[in-house]
């Protein structure tokens, strides 16, 4: 792997990570800070880069990559977006230097839909794009459909080891939105606890309904009939929610990969799984990998 010390850093809207890799690209220290873009004053994040990783950058001929929300136009700097199809070459040559050879902000992915409009949709991703490559080097796999649930979950179609495109749904915003804004969250609680038949039940009528805007409403109509205890409603509703992502992108039976944290894969893995689809999950280590394969590129 990487021949230079690595400092992978990930820096999102609400959270700031880092990890110090070998040469190998194992971890050998990672930190966690509270301090995600939307808490740093414009001018102050090489301050803040400094503060949280300034001793890693001491070490003798150090390279930092920089990927998330820190090459958005309210991060450090913006680093534009690098467009699909790409692979590790083309997210390679598209870096966004701040120190050359030293520190870079990975740029992430965009691709166009068309989607029968006048004028196409763009579609765009930061961080996603390093967790993807990640688990394609964690996997050994070249082609894949590469899933990363979350507040705007992807769905990425990945062909000899490149991302062709990508799609984004608003899954989990839409959730928050719908349990504590609108009339739902009169009698839905938001600390129940998880009930996987609920869960599934959600997921499987998602597949049938007309709508999804209909079927959500039933979430409403079951409580007012008693028809499903209330503790169950949060977990239905989720899986009403994850089952139309399913519905729309009817995903093969055998190359779906699942990255993020093990709760939102365990419940995409459960999802897929009803509708007869095998996945296989990773987590924080498609980060750190997908940060040391493409130090490994720059330094070929």
């Amino acid at each position: 792997m990487s021949l230079r010390p690595l400092i992978a850093v990930d820096w999102g809207t609400s959270s700031l990570r880092g990890a110090q890799l070998d040469a190998a690209g194992r971890v050998v220290e990672s930190r966690q800070f509270p301090r995600g873009i939307m808490t740093v004053a414009p001018g102050q994040f090489e301050a803040v880069f400094e503060a949280c990783f300034g001793d890693w950058m001491q070490a003798p001929d150090a390279l930092c990559l920089i990927s998330g929300m820190a090459g958005s136009q309210q991060g450090w700097q913006e680093a534009p977006y690098c467009p699909c199809p790409a692979g590790f070459e083309e997210l390679a040559s598209a870096l966004h230097w701040l120190q050359p050879g030293c520190i870079a902000i990975v740029p992430g992915l965009s691709c166009l839909h068309s989607d029968g409009l006048p004028v196409p949709q763009h579609d765009v991703m930061r961080g996603e794009e390093i967790q993807i490559f990640g688990a394609l080097a964690l996997t050994g796999r070249r082609d894949a459909t590469v899933v990363l649930p979350g507040t705007h979950s992807k769905w990425a179609q990945v062909e000899a080891g490149r991302v062709q495109g990508f799609r984004s749904f608003m899954t989990g915003e839409v959730f928050a939105l719908l349990s504590q804004h609108s009339i739902l969250s009169r009698t839905l609680a938001t600390d129940a606890p998880w009930h996987e038949g609920a869960f599934v039940h959600g997921v499987q009528l998602a597949q049938r309904t007309p709508s999804v805007l209909s079927s959500i409403f039933a979430t409403r109509t079951l409580a007012l009939f008693g028809s499903l205890p209330a503790v169950q409603h949060p977990s239905f509703l989720s899986g009403l929610l994850i089952g139309e992502e399913l519905r729309a992108m009817h995903p093969a039976a055998h190359d779906v990969l699942l990255v993020g944290n093990a709760l939102l894969t365990g419940r995409y893995a459960l999802a897929l799984s009803g509708l007869g689809v095998a996945s296989q999950s990773l987590g924080d280590e498609a980060t750190w990998a997908g940060h040391a394969a493409l130090a490994q590129k720059l330094q070929a």
